[in-house]
């Protein structure tokens, strides 16, 4: 699992087994089953996650109730309530397991203290932040300025592996369609 961790990181910024040594300390190794909850909304402390195996779901839940599908997040991904990990609040949203999931995680304190301790992990952080923020502008112009059959094939172009793996009422949920418009869209 480390393995794979530093893989992923030297794809941003090299280090050397002394560096990755220092890493690999923040980080605990935490193991979920399918519809396990990594965070729950309220939650009074909220975790950053590097998915080693396994499919998540971010889910904001409104005031009546309604479940509103943030993102997915699959191996070599990055994922939390990033509001609450950030400003250390109670947890807005829920990350939920898709399938049986293996994490790597760190508090907001071990991100502080990896940051400071290696400029490298510094940078890296905010490379993965740089492209998380271009991503959720996407989903937004998405969601503003493309049609349903549009955002689907959207999807499709960039989320090739999660259409099998993924319920269609949960894609419907998603590009916020109905399940009976998405199987219109997907025939």
């Amino acid at each position: 699992m480390q393995a794979k961790l530093r893989e992923h990181i030297e794809k941003i910024v090299p280090l050397t087994d002394d560096e990755f040594a220092f890493v690999s300390r923040f980080f605990s190794v935490k193991k979920f089953r399918k519809h396990q909850f990594l965070i729950q909304k309220g939650d009074p402390k909220v975790y950053s996650f590097f998915i080693n195996s396994g499919l998540l779901k971010l889910v904001y839940t409104d005031d009546s109730e309604k479940e509103h599908i943030v993102s997915f997040a699959m191996e070599d991904w990055w994922e939390s309530d990033y509001y609450a990990f950030f400003t250390q609040t109670e947890a807005t949203m829920s990350l939920e397991c898709l399938e049986d999931t293996e994490v790597l995680c760190f508090s907001f304190e071990d991100y502080k203290n990896l940051c400071s301790g290696l400029q490298k992990m510094e940078h890296f952080f905010l490379e993965k932040a740089n492209w998380g923020f271009l991503s959720s502008q996407r989903r937004i112009i998405s969601a503003m300025a493309y049609s349903s059959k549009e955002r689907y094939e959207q999807f499709l172009k960039q989320y090739p592996s999660l259409i099998q793996r993924i319920p269609k009422s949960l894609i419907a949920s998603y590009l916020g369609v109905s399940r009976e418009t998405l199987s219109r869209l997907s025939s």
